[in-house]
């Protein structure tokens, strides 16, 4: 078998150089965690419309290597179920579970501010390398890591002991925490979540801190970072962009059949002042997510080419549609929420306001909501009620 130390060392210094790995402990964990044992059975590399499955018994070992120290993300499983080693050509299909960008990780556990004493819980256990860097600091017994898929689990398991870190592995929900094992001193999410269960909050110490992608769309996410209180509430900010796979519970079913069927009847329509388009880009789109959290941004092509967008919102059961209109868009809106007049209100007031960057979102999580605001801007507040 070819060592992999000097591939550990060389992403250890590339890291470093980045200025994403600065502690001390964490770039020697880096150095010593061999991330291609969490790669088995094999990884997924988009070609396109396809993935080509790569696996480390069909791979020159040099080239195995350098592929599991590329600074990226690597996808291991795609519509929950299918690994590397059970095709043998390029496939379609959805990733489901991956070994996130190591500059991700490393970053997420910079942010937590790991003490030796912590305890630790993971949601999302996935490969299991993030695991095992955490228990370089604060030992295996302190880490207790929650994977949902069983499959995954047991992968991650097995290479976790073949690391030497036979930590507390658990397969379930990992919205629910792991109350067994709490109260914790960090908890961290490598999946990304609508909101922060309060759940999570009620099984962290007072002065833990959570830190967890928040948001449901593939992009325009943030990374939350709250410290809780004594009160059990919690305080933080977003500390940056940052995109993850949702929560199996939480994932959203693509949209498909005919979406002009669903968009027939509107209540009124009139011209977009805000182009749809802006919610391509990442701020507006986590801006949108606040003030309509339960709607799903839908790209299309009508049979002659022009572009169409949709906002939907399945449980309000309203929608918005996007017509290009010259140089501008006509919004036709229906059902009980006017969609793109919350969204449109929170763009206009974000763009007053100079544009702030996402790290101006500040939030506060409780027992009976989520509240989101930047600082000095009243028109930029969101109250989530929780049912």
């Amino acid at each position: 078998m070819t060592d992999s130390a000097g591939q550990r060392h060389r992403m250890a210094a590339l890291l470093t150089e980045k200025g994403v790995l600065t502690s001390p402990w964490l770039r020697r964990a880096v150095e010593a965690v061999p991330r291609e044992l969490f790669l088995r059975p094999g990884v997924f590399l988009d070609e396109g419309r396809a993935w080509r499955p790569v696996t480390a018994r069909d791979t020159d070992p040099r080239e195995w290597l350098r592929l599991a120290y590329r600074v990226g993300t690597l996808t291991t499983q795609l519509d929950g179920h299918l690994t590397a080693d059970r095709t043998v050509g390029p496939v379609e299909g959805v990733p489901t579970s991956s070994s996130t960008d190591p500059a991700t990780v490393v970053g997420m556990i910079e942010a937590l501010d790991l003490s030796a004493e912590h305890r630790v819980l993971e949601i999302g256990t996935g490969t299991g390398y993030s695991t095992a860097l955490m228990c370089h600091r604060v030992g295996e017994d302190n880490v207790t890591t929650v994977e949902v898929d069983p499959q995954v689990a047991a992968r991650a398991d097995a290479a976790l002991e073949a690391a030497g870190c036979s930590t507390w592995t658990v397969t379930g929900d990992g919205l629910l925490g792991h109350p067994p094992r709490a109260p914790y001193d960090r908890v961290i999410a490598t999946c990304a979540v609508r909101r922060i269960p309060y759940t999570w909050i009620r099984q962290t110490k007072p002065g833990g801190i959570i830190l967890s992608t928040v948001g449901s769309w593939p992009w325009g996410t943030g990374l939350a970072k709250v410290t809780v209180g004594d009160d059990e509430t919690a305080d933080g900010v977003i500390v940056g962009p940052s995109s993850f796979m949702q929560a199996r519970a939480q994932a959203l079913t693509p949209w498909g059949g005919d979406l002009s069927a669903r968009t027939a009847y509107a209540d009124g329509e009139r011209p977009a002042f805000v182009s749809p388009f802006a919610l391509e880009e990442w701020m507006p789109a986590f801006l949108a997510q606040l003030a309509a959290p339960g709607a799903q941004f839908v790209r299309a092509t009508r049979s002659d080419g022009a572009p169409l967008r949709y906002l939907f919102d399945p449980e309000r059961e309203s929608f918005a549609e996007f017509c290009a209109d010259g140089d501008g868009w006509i919004v036709r809106q229906g059902g009980p929420a006017s969609l793109w007049d919350d969204v449109e209100r929170a763009l206009i007031a974000w763009q007053d306001e100079g544009s702030p960057g996402i790290e101006g979102v500040r939030l506060r999580v409780t027992d009976r909501s989520h509240v989101y605001w930047i600082d000095g801007s009243p028109s930029l507040r969101w109250e989530h009620r929780l049912a």
